[in-house]
């Protein structure tokens, strides 16, 4: 059987894009480089072997002419930095049109039907804000009110913090439910963001297998879609059945973390995963005859990219490295194995936000010709490769 793996390392940028300061960020963004600099050399033996160090300077991993991998750099057409807009385009999805983003926080106009349409009666903050700090800044009042936490950053989202010790999950289930119905059409949010902590020690912590993302539904058909037309099953990891509100994924499974989402994707190529208990509620997928795995790798994003903990971002690398010689060894002459990034969050630089950044490819099998990559202009080479390999003929 045929399989096709695509692994997202979430804001592993490698380099601005030249529009970048439309978006706020300098032509310094490089995450990759920038955090294999400041550790002073990254220890990724394996991304090495691919060739990851064919495509700039990254500190620790060098240039290598016996590299076992195609690699290249991938260029975003879409408008944007954001999760959504990068997922999307790998799949296809081309956005003309960036979503909105709030600097200033939510206006009136929102906030009330927000209150009105949830019963909540009020919210906190409203600005944007870091996570881990706005939680630690309204958790006393959050607790005595029971108003949920309200924040955004720089990138299209909506996010909502409770203590779900105060308030049930399902509750905060439901109000993001709500603010996904409101914030379409003129408001153009990308995501709304469920944010679920408890106190540990007294001290307010985010729980991230309980995290949920409400992506706006994908405007057409993707690749994913596709799949699933020609017999194929698609099987997200991580956060893809929420990037993609579900549509063309036929299995799924969310994590915790990275290191649950590499053993699961291990898992999967090994075929040790029970299918059937993994199926969505919005495909009933069976005898399948290809199969595409898609993961994403979170932590590097939520945990370290966005914390400016460029110490953490590289030993998340590191991690992510010390797996590849598993995948390979566990992969078939019928399995492709894709590394890649949806965008940018430079931890060097000033500022915790997503960064408008190129990104790596690297693509392994057993059956193809290594060597560069041709320039990239758009993430849609991946989806491109994907139903090639895939023998999915949509011309």
């Amino acid at each position: 059987m045929k399989r096709a793996i695509v692994i997202v390392i979430d804001s592993m940028g490698i380099g601005a894009m030249k529009d970048c300061e439309d978006y706020g960020d300098t032509l310094e963004c490089n995450t990759l480089c920038n955090v294999a600099k400041a550790v002073n050399g990254l220890n990724a033996p394996y991304f090495y072997k691919l060739g990851l160090g064919n495509l700039g300077n990254i500190k620790g991993v060098a240039e290598n002419p016996g590299a076992i991998a195609q690699y290249g750099i991938m260029k975003e057409t879409s408008k944007g930095k954001d999760t959504t807009t990068g997922h999307w385009e790998m799949m296809g999805l081309i956005l003309d049109k960036p979503f909105k983003v709030y600097p200033k926080g939510f206006p009136d106009k929102i906030i009330n039907k927000f209150i009105k349409e949830t019963g909540c009666k009020g919210i906190l903050a409203n600005y944007p804000a870091s996570g881990t700090k706005v939680i630690e800044d309204f958790h006393i009042e959050h607790s005595k009110t029971k108003f949920p936490i309200i924040y955004t950053s720089a990138d299209s989202v909506f996010q909502i913090a409770v203590d779900i010790d105060v308030i049930p999950l399902e509750t905060l289930y439901e109000w993001c439910k709500t603010a996904r119905s409101i914030l379409t059409d003129e408001y153009n949010v990308s995501r709304v963001i469920a944010r679920p902590y408890h106190l540990v020690d007294g001290k307010p912590v985010r729980i991230g297998a309980k995290r949920r993302d409400y992506s706006v539904e994908p405007f057409k058909d993707s690749a994913l879609d596709i799949i699933l037309k020609n017999n194929g099953s698609v099987l997200g990891i991580g956060k893809i059945e929420d990037i993609f509100v579900g549509k063309g994924i036929s299995h799924a499974v969310h994590t915790s973390g990275n290191k649950e989402g590499l053993e699961l994707t291990l898992k999967a190529i090994k075929n040790e995963l029970n299918l059937n208990e993994l199926k969505t509620k919005k495909y009933d997928i069976n005898n399948f005859d290809k199969q595409f795995i898609f993961t994403n790798l979170v932590d590097t994003d939520m945990l370290y990219g966005h914390r400016n903990d460029y110490k953490g971002y590289a030993r998340a690398i590191e991690e992510i490295d010390s797996y590849i010689p598993l995948f390979i060894e566990a992969m078939s002459d019928d399995d492709l194995l894709i590394f890649t990034a949806d965008h940018g969050c430079d931890p060097t630089t000033k500022g915790t936000d997503h960064t408008r950044e190129q990104v790596p490819i690297l693509i392994y099998s057993k059956n193809i010709k290594s060597g560069k990559l041709p320039n990239i202009d758009t993430f849609s080479y991946i989806s491109n490769r994907v139903l090639d390999w895939l023998n999915i003929k949509i011309f």
